[in-house]
């Protein structure tokens, strides 16, 4: 019912910046949270960063400080602006979002982030 997907990922060098963005479209919704995770390899997937339709955000320790997420209800889309990335940020970035009164995720396909050197 709801589709997302993302772009902005690629291939940076220790300290640089990306941008994730996230389009959502689908049939009839209102999105509730939304939220960017990303999964590394041989690790389970972790929560980055969330925010909820009023902006209150969310982070996780790890990139707190580094990275800002944001979103703009009317086009339904969530934006993750990564500063100062490390190797360790190296991950499939997912897109995710949830329909007001309904507890259900939506993800997107993923975009590779890839930060060396």
């Amino acid at each position: 019912q709801v589709q997302l997907v993302e772009s902005g990922g690629g291939l940076v060098q220790p300290g640089g910046s990306l941008r994730l963005s996230c389009a959502a479209s689908g049939s009839n919704f209102r999105l509730a949270n939304m939220g960017w995770f990303r999964r590394a390899p041989g690790k389970q997937r972790e929560l980055v960063a969330t925010i909820t339709r009023s902006g209150t955000t969310n982070y996780a320790d790890s990139v707190k400080g580094r990275f800002t997420i944001s979103r703009d209800n009317a086009k339904n889309t969530v934006s993750l602006q990564m500063n100062s990335l490390k190797s360790e940020d190296t991950a499939v970035y997912y897109c995710n979002a949830r329909r007001t009164y309904e507890n259900v995720d939506y993800w997107g396909q993923g975009t590779q982030v890839t930060v060396s050197s």
